[in-house]
């Protein structure tokens, strides 16, 4: 039997080196297309082959023609909320524009399948209901959140004119090792570095707004769980459980012995107050297992941390 090849687009990046690893650990051929814009070296294992090349050019298109992946993970994104905001013609280009190249581009090679890094929070907006799930009105609100919607709806006309397998897997906010506390912005990894290293913490606004974090290996399950699903598919990946950033801040902080309190500045203006959603159809359909509790998931987050900090 031939060797299985799969693309991770994005993968010297924070989720996408993980699912990158999963995907060696079973046996297959794996390439990662990254342009390093916040990619590192040390996240591509030695295994994987790396092609420092943009999604938008033509050179990532001839990639996957040559390899004929079986299946393209799509994980590189444009995908600061802020940035978009401020620049969304540069958000639709990488995100959108990006995007169509590689799907043009996995058409021809016959690709049977794309697994897609959408979003959980941004997709829904404001919500009528907590947890949300995938039949949720979409209403994003930023330029990033509609993007990613805009890919999902391109995908499901590739799969009805093409026959393309596809699998949209809307993450929650995503933790865990090897998040870039400066590049990916995730509040998790801010928090732990800055915890760490002795110096204070802020808190936006009041600290009650709330999130649903998701640990990088239930994400790494959904992703692997849904190689080789026939059809058009879309699941949340996250706990359906909502945490306060004054919580997040206070469990981390016992998670590495501090004792100091968070300062609190102002709150960011158009935040969303509350995002949670629910993964029950991701449980049901692809029998993945109960998502990391955050204690569990801090504790191995707030370890790896403590290492590269002591390092």
């Amino acid at each position: 039997m031939d060797k299985q090849i799969v693309i991770v687009t994005g993968g010297a990046g924070f989720i996408g080196s993980h699912i990158a690893d999963a995907f060696l650990d079973q046996g297959w051929e794996v390439h990662i297309l990254d342009d390093m814009s916040g990619g590192r070296p040390e996240n591509v294992p030695e295994q994987a082959q790396l092609h420092e090349l943009d999604i938008r050019s033509a050179e990532a298109a001839q990639l996957i023609a040559e390899i004929k992946p079986r299946v393209l993970v799509h994980q590189a994104a444009q995908m600061d909320v802020r940035r978009s905001v401020a620049d969304p013609g540069f958000d639709a280009d990488v995100n959108i524009r990006g995007t169509l190249n590689l799907l043009e581009a996995c058409r021809n090679a016959s690709v049977q399948q794309v697994l897609f890094a959408s979003t959980g929070g941004a997709i829904y907006g404001e919500q009528d209901v907590f947890p949300a799930d995938e039949d949720h009105p979409q209403r994003p609100v930023s330029p990033y959140g509609v993007s990613k919607l805009s890919v999902e709806r391109y995908l499901y006309f590739y799969h009805q004119a093409y026959g393309l397998d596809v699998t949209c897997l809307r993450y929650a906010n995503v933790y865990g090792e090897r998040q870039n506390p400066h590049g990916e912005a995730g509040v998790v990894a801010i928090f732990l570095q800055r915890l760490l290293a002795g110096e204070p913490c802020r808190i936006n606004g009041d600290g009650l707004q709330t999130r649903d974090y998701v640990h990088v290996s239930d994400v790494v399950r959904a992703n692997l769980a849904a190689v080789g699903r026939p059809g058009f598919h879309t699941y949340n990946v996250g706990t359906g459980k909502e945490t306060t950033v004054v919580e997040l801040y206070e469990r981390l902080a016992e998670a590495v012995g501090v004792n100091d309190k968070a300062a609190h500045g102002p709150g960011m203006p158009g935040e969303q107050r509350r995002s949670v959603i629910t993964p029950k159809r991701l449980l049901r359909d692809l029998e993945v297992s109960e998502p990391l509790s955050l204690e569990e998931g801090f504790q191995r987050t707030a370890a790896w941390f403590r290492e590269r900090a002591s390092s």
